[in-house]
């Protein structure tokens, strides 16, 4: 095996495993939310908070891929373009469910929670 097929096969495990995160992820979160006890306003939020935080890995590893198969085969300065254009649509995206499940950007410090 050549180093050119070795990083076309990393580029590809890292995309299904970014795919698998994020269906596993919706699978494991639906089974946990119908599992869970009757009471629908913490179902609703912990579902919403499980298929985030799949979600948020899933682009962290498409991300991976998508900067190792470009860096690695077509390092133009069009496929350098694209693969900005990618990174930044995911990045704002992981940014923007970081938001919504932790109320802060992920720059932003926990709020502290002082205890009487």
């Amino acid at each position: 095996m050549d180093i050119r097929e070795l990083v076309e096969w990393s580029g590809t495990a890292a995309e299904l495993a970014g795919v698998g995160l994020i269906a596993g992820g919706i699978v494991l979160a639906t089974a946990r939310t119908a599992l869970a006890p009757a009471k629908s306003a913490t179902r609703y939020e912990r579902y919403r908070r499980d298929l985030g935080r799949a979600i948020l890995l899933g682009l962290e590893l498409l991300v991976a891929a998508d900067i190792v198969r470009t860096v690695a085969f077509t390092p133009t300065m069009d496929s350098v373009l694209v693969l900005a254009l990618i990174v930044g649509i995911r990045t704002f995206l992981s940014w923007s469910l970081a938001l919504e499940l932790e109320g802060r950007w992920p720059w932003q410090r926990p709020a502290q929670v002082s205890h009487p």
